[in-house]
């Protein structure tokens, strides 16, 4: 077995997920996070974790961490629906349809953000994680090897050091600087109604929903339901803010930022909640009444951004995974599950070169290639969503829902969009 240790930059989903796989198969990991307590990078928002995600959450995870997932993801999946502003359906398919026959490490997942984190750190101590450790910049020596430099003058170095420092990635920063993320014109404005709600419809208490209106703007609502069971508190003694016990409607509102006014995200959650539902005059009654009732603490405006594609750079001991290469849009659902498969792919390949199979650079540069096909494939379908949702032309609209309802009536078309649903 070659030695090599890796540093990762960032305790996020894709560094923590290639953080266990590496310790799991006995290659020397550190994981370097920024925040100081196990808490402070919590949220409590509902992620999809698609097939794809499932499998490679799977395989990374030692098995009491991929337990202890799949005992605290939601207790009810639900079905998806294409439907109008009028929420009549286009397109639905039943739970059933979307992963039929599939066991745990292949189905889709709805995960609190909270329960998936825990699930994630499982069993890393403090010789494994650092945190307090906000990276600045890196350096290689002449021998290869590379050390990384954090805010407090403290240095780690290693044989591979590996970016997974979110969106802004510093890492990215210094290492293809010529790597752009850009805004793409379009603004989500998202709240969450608490649950129950009697004079909700079932479907938006049910199922994930795409609503696709004949005129300007879109909306997606999905639901959490509650954790099977409570998230323990961490072995560092942290007091966990977990509330994954309240059920709640998701929903985002999506269009060109051009036809907000300015000044928009900055706009409390009662003034947000009013611009959505003037845009959403004469949509169906239970659409306006996930809106109204919804807490407006819980609702927020974001301009959509999105990385540009990178071609090929020269392979070394640095390199990139999840949102710090390949940042994409919310439209497609895919960007976790998009990190989980980079976490994956590059343990795969570093056991590879753990074995002796190839040598480190040679499984880096694979990895890379690998990921940049599928990455900006992801970051391309998030993208062309996002325009989709913001597009105020009635003809392309007409024609989607057309497709649609097409689908919906020839069952192999029907069956092959339902099992690629999140993919």
């Amino acid at each position: 077995m070659t030695n090599f240790h890796v540093l990762v930059i960032g305790a996020g989903i894709g560094g923590l997920a290639l953080t266990q796989g590496l310790r799991r198969a006995g290659i020397p990991v550190t994981v370097f996070e920024r925040t100081r307590t196990r808490t402070d990078w919590l949220q409590g928002y509902r992620i999809h974790i698609n097939p794809a995600g499932s499998r490679a959450l799977h395989d990374c995870l030692p098995p009491p961490a991929w337990q202890r997932f799949l005992d605290t993801v939601s207790t009810a999946g639900g079905g998806f629906g294409f439907v109008t502003e009028h929420l009549r359906d286009l397109l639905r398919f039943a739970e059933h349809e979307i992963t039929p026959d599939a066991g745990p490490a292949d189905a889709h997942h709805g995960a609190s953000r909270i329960g998936l984190r825990e699930a994630l750190l499982t069993g890393l101590d403090d010789e494994v994680l650092h945190l307090g450790a906000e990276f600045e910049r890196y350096s290689i020596a002449p021998d290869g090897r590379v050390t990384a430099h954090f805010a407090d003058g403290s240095t780690a170095t290693g044989d591979l050091l590996v970016g997974a420092d979110g969106a802004n990635s510093r890492v990215r920063g210094q290492l293809l600087p010529h790597a752009r993320r850009v805004d793409t014109g379009v603004l989500a404005i998202a709240g969450k109604h608490r649950l129950p709600a009697p004079d909700l419809p079932t479907v938006l208490v049910r199922d994930t929903n795409m609503v696709i209106p004949a005129g300007r703007g879109s909306l997606f609502t999905s639901v959490w339901h509650p954790d099977r069971a409570a998230v323990p508190a961490d072995t560092a003694g942290d007091s966990l803010p977990l509330d994954t016990s309240s059920a709640y409607a998701i929903w985002g509102f999506g269009d060109a930022t051009a036809t907000f006014p300015p000044g928009v995200t900055d706009l409390p959650g009662p003034d947000l909640r009013d611009l959505v539902l003037e845009r959403t005059a004469g949509w169906s009654t239970g659409l306006r009444r996930l809106v109204e009732g919804s807490d407006p603490a819980t609702i927020n405006a974001i301009r959509v951004r999105s990385a540009t594609p990178v071609g090929p750079w020269e392979a070394g001991p640095v390199t990139l995974l999840g949102d710090a290469i390949h940042n994409m849009t919310p439209m497609a659902g895919i960007g976790a599950n998009t990190a989980l498969r980079d976490a994956d792919l590059l343990r795969r390949r570093l056991i590879a070169a753990g074995r002796g199979d190839l040598p480190l650079h040679r499984a880096v540069s694979g990895y890379e290639e690998e990921m940049r096909g599928y990455g900006f494939a992801a970051v391309a379908q998030s993208l062309r969503n996002a325009r989709m949702a913001a597009s105020g032309g009635r003809a392309g609209r007409y024609a989607f829902r057309t497709v649609l309802r097409t689908v919906h009536a020839i069952p192999p078309l029907r069956r092959r969009m339902a099992t690629g649903l999140g993919s």
